[in-house]
C-alpha cells in the first residue's frame, strides 16, 4: 500500500516499539534522528505536567535536528486504552495539543476522540492487535493502521506466527500493517516486508542500547539470554506477555510454574499483578534475545541494521 506521508521517507521501514520504562525522550529522540520511528508510552512520563516537558523536549530536538540538515523520523506515543489507566483522557488532551504525529493505542480500541481530534490535523491512529477479532475492532474504530504483534514479540504478545496473522488479516484489509515479532535483525525487516506487512516492529533490540532506560543487568541478561529463556505468562499484568526467565527467578518465582492470572484484575496504573512489578522488576523481551550480542548506540544500531537490510535484498537481488 502507499504509506501515510509522515512514514514514507524512513531511512529503514521500521517503527520502533513503546517500552515501558525502557523508552524515554533520550531514546526516542535518537531513534528518530537515525530516521526510524521513536516512540514511547505516555505512562513513562511521570508526574505533574512529565507529559507536557517530554513532548515540548522532543519536538525541540528534532525540529533542531532538522534545521541543522537532518531527516529525522516521526515520533510516536503510546496509549493504553484500559479502564485502569486513570490518566488515558488527560493524556490524549496533552498529546493532540502537542499534535502528536503517531499514536500507537493498545489494548482496546481507541476511543473515538483520540482518533478524530489526530486526522483533524493529520496525525495517524496505528493499534495493537493479536488476531483477526481484534483487528476488525479497531478498523471500526477508524484506525489507520493496524499493528500485529504476533508469536515472539517482547512484552504483551499474541502466540499466533506472523505468517498466519499477516496472511489473515490481508485477505480482508490492504491497508497499513506493522509487524511484531522476533524482529532484531536487517534480515528480518525484509522478511516482514516479503509476507505481505509495510513496516517492521522492533522493541527488544533498541533495549540493548546505551540511550535505552535500562539498567545494566536488563541489558547482559538479554546479551545471555536465547529464545527458550523467554517465558509467556499473563502472571504480572492480566495479559499474556513474554519475559525474561533470568527476572523471573531473581524474583523469587519459578518460570516453569507460575500461576494464571485472573485477567479481570488487569491494572495499568499500578503496574501489575504481583509483588515483582512488570517492566520495572520482571523484564518484557521477545524470542529474538538470542540473535543480540552487544549494546551500541541506537545510532550505530540503525547503522548496522541498515547493513544487514541492505545485504538481505542483495541476496534477493531486489
Amino acid at each position: 500500500m502507499s504509506l501515510p506521508a509522515s512514514l514514507q521517507h524512513l531511512r529503514l521501514p521500521v517503527i520502533c516499539a513503546p517500552m515501558f520504562i525502557v523508552s524515554n525522550p533520550k531514546l526516542v529522540v535518537e531513534q528518530c534522528k537515525a530516521g526510524v520511528v521513536g516512540s514511547f508510552p505516555a505512562l513513562n512520563a511521570r508526574g505533574d505536567g512529565a507529559l507536557n516537558e517530554w513532548l515540548t523536549g522532543i519536538k525541540a530536538e528534532l525540529a533542531a535536528d532538522k534545521a541543522a540538515g537532518g531527516s529525522p523520523a516521526p515520533f510516536a506515543v503510546n496509549q493504553i486504552v484500559h479502564p485502569s489507566n486513570n490518566r488515558l483522557a488527560e493524556d490524549i488532551q496533552v498529546c493532540l495539543s502537542h499534535q502528536v504525529p503517531v499514536f500507537i493505542t493498545s489494548l482496546q480500541a481507541p476511543p473515538k476522540e483520540l482518533v478524530d481530534g489526530a486526522h483533524a490535523y493529520g496525525g495517524i491512529v496505528l493499534h495493537d492487535v493479536i488476531n483477526v477479532r481484534h483487528a476488525k475492532k479497531a478498523l471500526e474504530a477508524g484506525v489507520d493502521g493496524l499493528i500485529l504483534v504476533a508469536a515472539g514479540a517482547g512484552g504483551h504478545a499474541g502466540m499466533l506466527s506472523p505468517f498466519a496473522l499477516v496472511g489473515e488479516i490481508r485477505k480482508f484489509y490492504d491497508g497499513l500493517i506493522v509487524l511484531s515479532g522476533s524482529i532484531a535483525t536487517g534480515d528480518a525487516i525484509l522478511s516482514a516486508q516479503a509476507m505481505g506487512a509495510d513496516l517492521a516492529y522492533m522493541g527488544t533490540r533498541f533495549i540493548c542500547t546505551t540511550e535505552a532506560n535500562a539498567d545494566a543487568a536488563y541489558k547482559q541478561g538479554i546479551i545471555d539470554a536465547a529464545a527458550n529463556d523467554v517465558i509467556y505468562t499473563n502472571l504480572f499484568t492480566g495479559v499474556h506477555g513474554n519475559y525474561l526467565r533470568q527476572s523471573i527467578v531473581t524474583a523469587g518465582l519459578d518460570p516453569d510454574n507460575l500461576p494464571v492470572a485472573d485477567k479481570t484484575k488487569m491494572n495499568f496504573g499500578s503496574g501489575g499483578n504481583s509483588a515483582a512489578k512488570a517492566w520495572k522488576d520482571i523484564w518484557g523481551v521477545g524470542q529474538g534475545v538470542g540473535l543480540i550480542d552487544d549494546a551500541p548506540s541506537t545510532a550505530e544500531l540503525v547503522n548496522h541494521l541498515e547493513a544487514e537490510y541492505k545485504a538481505a535484498r542483495g541476496r534477493l537481488a531486489l
